[in-house]
């Protein structure tokens, strides 16, 4: 997958799910994206520093 298809892939599940969550749970769906993301490069970056990759 390429670096443009990636993002169009990622926007368009963002706007489905707009559409189809209530705000509430928008939020909270959000946070956990968050929280997943920073945890993965986190442990990406440990993983590099400790000669891993």
């Amino acid at each position: 997958m390429s670096p443009q298809e990636l993002n169009l892939f990622v926007a368009a599940t963002a706007n489905a799910l707009y559409e189809t969550l209530p705000p509430e749970r928008l939020a909270v769906l959000a946070a956990v994206m968050v929280q997943l993301g920073d945890t993965l490069a986190a442990m990406a970056a440990q993983a590099a520093f400790l000669g891993k990759e």
